[in-house]
C-alpha cells in the first residue's frame, strides 16, 4: 500500500479570473438532469459564455457506470437505476448523505495536466477531512481517497485494513473539466454492495458518520468550500 507519486497540485488561475461559481443544490438532484446541464455548462465555459462551476448535490440512490466499467462488477443490477456516467472509472454509487461536488474547470486557463488535475482533487478532499481530524491518503494503484481502519481485521498478507472514503471519477472535454468528486458523509453504506466500488476489491467503504464523526452535511460543505479555495482559487457563492 504505497503512497501514490508527489505531483504539485496548484491549480490556481494563471491569470486574472472570475472567482469560481460555488452552487449548492437543494434536495436530490436527478442524475439525468445533472448530466445534461453539465454537458451544457462546460459548453459555455470553452466558449467563454458562463464562469467555472463547482455544483454540489445529492442524488437518489442509483448506480453509474464509467467509461471502464466492467459488467461482472454489477452484482446487483435490479437494485437501483444504473446510469452510463460518460466519466472515467468505473461502478460507483451516489445516494443520500454522500456529496457530490461536480467541478467545471477551464484547465487552459489553469495548467493543461489531467494527471496532475486528478492529484488536485485528491488533495482538495485530503484537506477537507484533515478539518475533521481525519487523515485520508491517497495510494499508487488506487484512485480516491483512503482512511486506515486499525479497528479491523488484517487484510491477506498481514496488511492494515483500509477503506475508501472518497471516490474520484472526471471528464474533460477541449480542456473544460466535469463530473467530479464523491465523499461519503453519511449515506447508506450498505448501498455500495450491489457493486464493486471503482473495480476494486477486498476493501471496505466508510463515511465520516461510520468513523464516528456526526458531521452536518452543511459543516462539511464549508470545510469543503474553504479546502477548495486554498488549492484552486477564490470562489463565490450564487
Amino acid at each position: 500500500m504505497s503512497e501514490r507519486g508527489q505531483i504539485d497540485t496548484a491549480f490556481q488561475p494563471r491569470f486574472a479570473a472570475p472567482p469560481v461559481e460555488w452552487r449548492v443544490a437543494p434536495g436530490l438532484t436527478d442524475y439525468a438532469a445533472a448530466l445534461a446541464f453539465m454537458e451544457e455548462r462546460a459548453g459555455l465555459i470553452r466558449e467563454g459564455k458562463a464562469r467555472e462551476l463547482v455544483w454540489l448535490v445529492e442524488h437518489p440512490p442509483l448506480y453509474t457506470a464509467g467509461t471502464s466499467a466492467k459488467s461482472d462488477d454489477l452484482l446487483d443490477a435490479g437494485r437501483f437505476p444504473v446510469f452510463k456516467a460518460g466519466r472515467g472509472g468505473e461502478y460507483t454509487y451516489h445516494g443520500p448523505g454522500q456529496r457530490v461536488a461536480y467541478v467545471m474547470l477551464d484547465l487552459k486557463s489553469r495548467r493543461e495536466d489531467i494527471r496532475a488535475f486528478v492529484a488536485a482533487l485528491e488533495h482538495w478532499i485530503i484537506d477537507t477531512l484533515r478539518r475533521f481530524n481525519v487523515t485520508g491518503e491517497r495510494r499508487e494503484d488506487r484512485v480516491g481517497v483512503w482512511v486506515r481502519r486499525p479497528d479491523k481485521p488484517l487484510l491477506p498478507g498481514g496488511l492494515p485494513a483500509e477503506d475508501k472514503i472518497a471516490a474520484i471519477g472526471i471528464r474533460v472535454r477541449r480542456w473544460v473539466t466535469f463530473h467530479g468528486i464523491s465523499v461519503n458523509v453519511e449515506p447508506e453504506l450498505a448501498h455500495f454492495n450491489g457493486i464493486v466500488p471503482c473495480g476494486i476489491s477486498g476493501y471496505g467503504v466508510t463515511s465520516l458518520v461510520d468513523l464516528g464523526l456526526p458531521v452536518t452535511m452543511e459543516d462539511f460543505d464549508l470545510a469543503l468550500k474553504a479546502a477548495f479555495e486554498d488549492t484552486f482559487g477564490s470562489t463565490e457563492r450564487r
